[in-house]
């Protein structure tokens, strides 16, 4: 079974993350965390750790609206939230992979009509999140 939905584009470090931000926020999503994993693993695992893993980077993307449609059908599914995506670059890769949660896992774990509703919506979004980014590598030169 998958839990992502994923892709790898041929853009720097940089401009992945910045591109990434800006098409999660074209789909109505704000970032309310971010782990810099890299960083973290550096601090509390050494170096070579953090060269292990490379770049990488978890954004905690939320819509709002979205959030407030899931809460109120069933407060538990606070503890799937937000939506995670993932920015990463391997130390000796010259790709960097975006990938987003599949909000189908949600339905998974609820009989929720509400919900199924939820994640249908969320999964449109951020699929068209990640298929604008393949287009703007696309018309990079």
């Amino acid at each position: 079974m998958t839990y992502t939905h994923s892709i790898t584009v041929p853009l720097s470090w940089d401009e992945a993350v910045q591109n990434t931000r800006e098409a999660l926020g074209e789909q109505g999503f704000g970032i309310l965390t971010e782990i810099d994993v890299r960083a973290t693993f550096e601090k509390k695992l050494g170096a070579e750790a953090a060269d292990a893993v490379g770049d990488y980077i978890i954004l905690g993307a939320c819509n709002p609206s979205l959030a407030s449609r899931a809460l109120a059908a069933e407060p538990s599914m606070g503890a799937l939230l937000p939506c995670n995506v993932v920015v990463r670059r391997g130390p000796d890769e010259h790709e960097t992979t975006i990938e987003a949660i599949d909000p189908q896992t949600m339905v998974q774990l609820s009989a929720s009509p509400a919900v199924r509703d939820v994640a249908d919506d969320a999964d449109t979004r951020l699929r068209k999140a990640l298929a604008r980014l393949s287009e703007l590598q696309e018309q990079s030169p």
